[in-house]
């Protein structure tokens, strides 16, 4: 396993991005206060931070770093409806439960939702309450916050 720890954007809660990846691909991109204390790249990390950097900077809407997603077949088909969420859109859980199968998932999605391990390039901060609220992430509502406005406010530059 590799892992690597990058600085948080301006404006981020947390300080630092944790990122780790296996030979296949990203295994996870979290938020943390304090910096990991060692360091240790793959290309598929470097590749990461290259489009995290591009991401953050607003001149990237699509991450092509390869993913190896570690979770039960529901979760990953969770995950896998997640990345097809256009840049700058939100979608509620009941949405994204229809879209996996069935409006009585929408529970089962929330759940899968919060345990996904690989923010920002699996964009759950894109998934809101019914009613357009901004409810549930696991890095906080305020990093869900400035993702969302991040994209809306890139949206049309990068288009």
């Amino acid at each position: 396993m590799y892992q690597y720890c990058i600085n948080s954007p301006k404006g981020f809660i947390k300080k630092y991005i944790h990122i780790t990846a296996s030979n296949l691909g990203v295994t996870s991109v979290l938020f943390f206060d304090d910096p990991i204390p060692i360091n240790h790249k793959n290309t598929l990390i470097e590749q990461c931070i290259s489009e995290l950097i591009d991401y953050f900077s607003g001149h990237l809407v699509e991450f092509t770093v390869p993913v190896d997603l570690q979770g039960t077949d529901f979760q990953k088909n969770v995950w896998r409806a997640l990345m097809t969420i256009p840049y700058g859109i939100t979608m509620s859980y009941m949405e994204l439960a229809i879209k996996v199968g069935s409006k009585n998932y929408c529970r089962a999605v929330g759940m899968a939702n919060s345990k996904n391990p690989i923010s920002i390039i699996i964009p759950c901060h894109r998934i809101i309450g019914k009613n357009g609220k901004l409810v549930g992430y696991a890095g906080g509502i305020e990093i869900k916050h400035w993702l969302i406005e991040h994209e809306k406010k890139n949206k049309n530059k990068v288009a």
